[in-house]
């Protein structure tokens, strides 16, 4: 069975960094572009950071820029979302989505995606 598992996330102080993974077990990575998404309570789930499947082309939401980090290690069949300076508004589950077309990572940050996993929360907070 093919899926990605979200795990990494966890409480925080502002300030402070996490590392998230998204784990792909029963397909290959390689040839998908990857996005993390995330939903704060009552809030829509909105597009953090995407990365292609080739050239590792990466698109960060401007909320995030400069703080984040997408990375993916196609040996270890994983992405990884490296999370500093992080605020109290960056609480929230995040998720990870593979998609094999995109027209662009900017696109499919924006994209609605119907299957999600379980995500992993992350609360940043004193």
């Amino acid at each position: 069975q093919s899926q990605l598992v979200e795990s990494g996330g966890g409480l925080v102080q502002p300030g402070g960094s996490l590392r998230l993974s998204c784990a792909a077990s029963g397909f290959t990575l390689d040839y998908y572009a990857i996005g993390w998404f995330r939903q704060a309570p009552g809030k829509e789930r909105e597009g953090v950071s995407c990365i292609s499947s080739s050239d590792g082309t990466t698109y960060y939401a401007d909320s995030v820029k400069g703080r984040f980090t997408i990375s993916r290690d196609n040996a270890k069949n994983t992405v990884y979302l490296q999370m500093n300076s992080l605020k109290p508004e960056d609480t929230a589950v995040y998720y990870c989505v593979a998609d094999p077309i995109v027209a662009t990572v900017q696109f499919m940050c924006v994209t609605k995606y119907d299957n999600w996993g379980q995500g992993t929360q992350v609360t940043v907070s004193s």
